[in-house]
């Protein structure tokens, strides 16, 4: 499988430590077996969306976007502004087409300053993700900024919410492969 971890902030180390330490997770647990990529939008130029094909944009949205497309499964961070999803990350979801995420299994990891916004993902995300036909994990990974110091996750417990999202995403990933697999067989074509 094709796994993508996506740290969709372009400003600050929090969502970028998080999500550093599920692809170095991944790496180590599945590296072997899937192609496993990490994109952080602090190092790329985006495109806003302007309604066209998201094969049409060029550099590093197309590298994005294609990227996405390509995967069998996501990995989203995010950190929480405003009580809300960063623009960003809603410009990813604006690059891409209404179904871009079907047939994926998408897992998420939110960083936030407060703790009043531990429900973001479930009010705001999951409804885009299900709406773009993907595949969520339901729990995902909340982090304090509290809980990062420097460059480093303080926590043993994120390491161990990181491993439980991990894994549960591979486990769901691999059985909606298997279901589809399965289902794909017996059409005969």
């Amino acid at each position: 499988m094709k796994i993508l971890v996506l740290s969709a902030s372009t400003i600050g180390k929090t969502t970028q430590t998080a999500m550093e330490a599920v692809f170095s997770t991944l790496k180590n647990q599945y590296g072997d077996e899937h192609q496993i990529k990490y994109i952080n939008l602090q190092e790329k130029e985006m495109i806003f969306s302007d309604g066209r094909n998201y094969l049409d944009y060029p550099g590093d949205t197309g590298e994005v976007v294609q990227a996405i497309m390509a995967s069998d499964v996501l990995v989203l961070g995010t950190p929480i502004f405003q009580a809300s999803i960063p623009a960003s990350l809603k410009n990813i979801f604006d690059l891409l087409p209404q179904n871009a995420l079907q047939f994926k299994t998408v897992s998420m990891v939110a960083t936030a300053g407060s703790e009043k916004h531990f429900l973001i993902p479930e009010i705001q995300l999951k409804p885009i993700l299900s709406y773009m036909k993907a595949n969520i994990v339901p729990n995902y990974v909340f982090l304090l900024d509290t809980e990062i110091i420097g460059n480093e996750i303080t926590s043993d417990d994120v390491y161990f919410r990181i491993d439980t999202l991990i894994e549960d995403t591979m486990v769901l990933a691999e059985t909606y492969q298997e279901i589809w697999r399965k289902q794909e067989e017996n059409y005969g074509f």
